[in-house]
């Protein structure tokens, strides 16, 4: 977890208390909230460029912002949307050497696994000892082992996400994704594969504009669900409820729009729905071929056609159309606008490009009711921070996992299947100071960063077994629980075992941390020296202007500015850049921390 000091952030907060940011916009009229018609052609300029680069990507430099801006409305809101032919480059996602064929199917619990050893001699591909001390021991250390190796694996791929994220042409392709997986949630902490996690964030990103019902089905049939809503259980006469429950509620149709029994006849449409590895299975044997009725529709129906039945109920098309707006638009969102907006989806055949295209372009996006009054969500501030710093590939220091994690959003690892809550749920006193330490750790990298993909959580537990082992002492007593009495039933279960669970993982870390790939650990390569002798700044006023420009998408008070002004100049000693040029990297980074940290950044 990212805990970083207050003292990276108290002395700026002195700063942070003078400059109380008001936000100056353009203008808007009143009207044009709630108002779905094309923003009028003569009222698109830079600022509206700016704006739509941060709802319908990760914002942007001033350079892509003027390229934007240069087009009219249309044409960037298509460039935007219509991304297909923009061609791009970018590596695929490498696994290292984790998995073998072994650990499929893998075993629910750590029970579970040695239980099947016990009865058949052998479980995740390795036998049992025939005799000796702990003749289970390898089955143990093996199911522990794929926990810590696959959640590793999971954490390189959101940083292979997340250097996506940064380094795409296609901004509107990755934002879709990460929409997706907030509505289609599914995390790996359940899942406990990454090979379904990283195909699961290809399907979102294949189908990331496409059609929604292309998509759902998609989703129903993918292993990640599959897994995480218990389809292994879903059969002919014993129905698991969990996926119906969740299309009905949270996929599609939103609380109160369909019965209890209407879930529990989906859920034996859906029943003989598994995965095998990564691959999608019908049993028709599990499957209940008798008639169902499902929204009023009876009929010896599957799941494809219950999907069918749902997208065919208008609220469908609300819940889902209200939903990507309030994630691109406001939260705000009227009755009348929801209904509105689902004809519109519903009027397309559910495709989404043409309905961004609406939204993107209408004036109520434009509106003063929409501007600059969505607080960024953790993993988009991290990464329209980075992109607009012009970097290269994501930071290995400080770690990108466990800051979005702090701040209450780590990809691929949702906290339930609602996903993550928006809106100011992602404020609170202490979570803006850590959007405020996340700045200062990025352009002062800390000198005490531990790994965490190298060094285990429980790295205290290991080592109490690794020394006893180097001692060649007993380790049976490690699996004894803190202040617990010998006699405890919890021992007498531990002294039954022919294996030692705190052993196994210490076997598990040391085998996880051989096999999966580091994540690279670089600090941010950032120069701002360059930065503002390339805009061509003389003074301090001039590099403030520019870092306001480039990172704050909508304009500060005149106060604020000069007060930023003030402290820059305070800290070079001058006004002057060309006196300062030898030194002041670290004076505009200060700065930059400022203004990183005003209320107005932290809105989009």
């Amino acid at each position: 977890m990212y805990h970083p000091p207050m003292a990276r952030v108290v002395p700026r907060l002195i700063w942070l208390v003078v400059l109380v940011c008001s936000v100056q916009l353009q203008a808007a009229p009143a009207v044009w909230q709630d108002d779905l018609q094309p923003l009028p052609k003569e009222s698109w300029n830079r600022e509206r460029a700016a704006h739509l680069l941060e709802r319908a990507g990760f914002g942007a430099t001033p350079s892509e912002v003027n390229r934007l801006a240069a087009m009219t409305a249309e044409q960037a809101v298509r460039s935007l949307v219509r991304y297909q032919s923009i061609q791009q480059s970018l590596p695929p996602f490498e696994p290292s050497d984790s998995f073998d064929a072994g650990l499929d199917p893998f075993a629910v619990s750590r029970p579970a696994a040695t239980d099947l050893a016990r009865d058949k001699g052998e479980a995740l591909g390795v036998k049992v000892k025939p005799a000796g001390n702990r003749r289970m021991q390898q089955v143990a250390d093996r199911f522990l082992y794929w926990l810590r190796a696959s959640k590793l694996e999971t954490q390189r791929v959101a940083y292979w996400w997340a250097n996506r994220m940064l380094l795409t042409q296609r901004p509107l392709e990755e934002k879709m994704t990460l929409f997706w997986h907030g509505h289609f949630a599914t995390s790996e902490e359940k899942v406990r594969d990454f090979r379904k996690m990283h195909l699961q964030n290809e399907l979102f990103r294949a189908q990331a504009t496409g059609n929604f019902r292309s998509l759902l089905i998609a989703v129903a049939k993918d292993p990640a669900m599959l897994a995480y809503l218990d389809a292994g259980v879903n059969v002919k006469g014993a129905p698991n409820e969990n996926f119906s429950r969740e299309i009905m509620e949270l996929f599609t149709m939103g609380v109160g729009n369909y019965s209890e029994l209407d879930i529990r006849e989906a859920a034996r449409a859906f029943t003989g729905w598994n995965y095998q590895g990564v691959k999608f299975v019908m049993n028709p044997a599990l499957h209940d071929n008798d008639s169902k009725t499902v929204l009023g529709h009876t009929g010896n129906l599957d799941g494809v056609q219950v999907i069918d039945i749902i997208l065919s109920q208008p609220v469908t098309s609300e819940f889902v159309a209200g939903k990507i707006y309030q994630y691109f638009v406001r939260e705000d969102l009227s009755p009348a606008l929801r209904v509105r907006l689902g004809r519109l989806l519903r009027d397309s055949n559910y495709e989404i490009a043409p309905f961004l295209e609406t939204i993107f372009l209408s004036r109520d996006f434009y509106s003063d009711a929409s501007v600059a009054t969505r607080i960024k969500p953790p993993v988009e501030l991290v990464i329209s921070t980075y992109r607009k710093m012009g970097m290269k590939e994501i930071p290995g220091i400080p770690d990108f996992n466990d800051l979005t994690d702090a701040m209450g959003q780590k990809l691929l690892f949702p906290p339930n299947v609602a996903g993550w809550a928006q809106g100011r749920s992602w404020i609170t006193p202490g979570l803006l100071l850590l959007r405020g330490n996340f700045v200062y750790d990025t352009v002062f990298p800390p000198i005490d960063f531990v790994a965490n993909d190298r060094v285990p959580n429980e790295r205290y537990q290991i080592l109490s077994v690794a020394e006893k082992l180097s001692l060649g002492s007993d380790v049976t007593t490690a699996t004894r629980p803190d202040g617990k009495d010998l006699t405890s039933m919890s021992m007498q279960v531990d002294r039954d075992e022919d294996f030692n669970t705190r052993l196994a993982s210490y076997h598990a870390w040391r085998k996880a941390i051989e096999k999966v790939k580091p994540i690279p650990r670089t600090t941010a390569q950032l120069n701002l020296s360059a930065m503002v002798r390339a805009a061509g700044c003389k003074t301090a006023r001039e590099a403030v202007d520019h870092l306001l420009l480039r990172f704050v998408s909508v304009q500060v008070n005149t106060a604020t500015r000069d007060s930023m002004v003030a402290m820059l100049e305070a800290d070079l000693g001058t006004a002057d850049l060309k006196l300062a040029d030898t030194y002041m990297e670290d004076a505009l980074r200060n700065a930059l921390h400022v203004i990183l940290s005003l209320p107005a950044y932290q809105l989009g």
